[in-house]
């Protein structure tokens, strides 16, 4: 039997505005009919995933995961992001976001189960391995290395972590020291895009994601807005969706907007990604 996909809370995402001439993938059509119509890439890319509050709240202090409580475990919003993963080669995350889910393993299913035959049927069309290879970047390796997502992913690090993750790396992880102290953006995408991983997806976090745009190294930002508002105070912990850098008010063209309930689901290009 043909398993059906019901969409979030029984609602497909609706477009309310979509640039002409955008990329289509062959996805399967229980994906494309709860999306609100097609989804696609030019190859490489790389693309930028966050969800962020109404007064741009994208981190929370302390251990739980940050975009569950920004989003209010918005359904649609997992889905969107399950969606993005089946099509990418690899998913990018810093230490950060890595040691805030201890547990996850960064699968389009893991994060949508409902979707996991569809997901496994698109990244079977799109000719891509079972699951995104994970690429978690630390520069002090300070992380968990005995994690479930630890044993398959690339560890890129420096000569720093190198030597705390060296003893502890878990049999089927690779670790690739770029730099001596910090990890150069521009040297990580060149080696994954070296690799043949050409559609590269991070899902955060804040500092990482400043890093990237620094360097000029995003073509495209999905943003969701959500429908909350937690409030700023000196010294809070909370960070917005850039942090640590000064961008100089960067522009970016919009290129779709989705709506699922209160949720928007908007869809951004970079200068470089024009």
């Amino acid at each position: 039997m043909t398993p059906t996909l019901e969409p979030p809370g029984g609602e497909s995402l609706s477009v309310l505005f979509e640039r002409e001439g955008l990329p289509r993938f062959d996805l399967p059509e229980p994906l494309l009919s709860v999306y609100g119509g097609g989804l696609g890439f030019h190859r490489p890319r790389l693309i930028a995933n966050f969800v962020a509050s109404l007064d741009g709240v994208v981190a929370l202090p302390g251990e739980g995961d940050s975009g569950q409580v920004v989003s209010g475990k918005s359904d649609a919003d997992r889905f969107v992001m399950g969606m993005l993963r089946a099509c990418a080669d690899a998913v990018i995350v810093g230490a950060g976001t890595f040691r805030r889910s201890p547990g996850h393993l960064w699968h389009p299913e893991a994060i949508y189960p409902k979707g996991a035959a569809w997901f496994a049927e698109a990244r079977r069309r799109l000719g891509l391995t079972e699951h995104p290879k994970l690429v978690l970047v630390t520069a002090s390796g300070a992380i968990d290395a005995g994690a479930p997502a630890a044993r398959d992913a690339v560890i890129v690090t420096g000569r720093a972590g190198e030597r705390r993750l060296r003893a502890s790396l878990p049999e089927g992880a690779e670790l690739i020291v770029l730099g001596a102290e910090g990890v150069d953006p521009g040297a990580l995408v060149a080696m994954l895009r070296e690799r043949g991983l050409a559609l590269l997806l991070t899902e955060g976090g804040p500092s990482f994601l400043a890093e990237l745009l620094a360097a000029g190294l995003v073509d495209e930002l999905f943003l969701t807005s959500s429908p909350k508002v937690f409030g700023r105070f000196a010294n809070d912990g909370r960070k917005s969706l850039v942090d640590g850098r000064d961008l100089a008010g960067a522009a970016l063209a919009l290129a779709g907007v989705r709506r699922h309930g209160s949720h928007l689901f908007l869809r951004y290009v970079t200068d470089r990604g024009a």
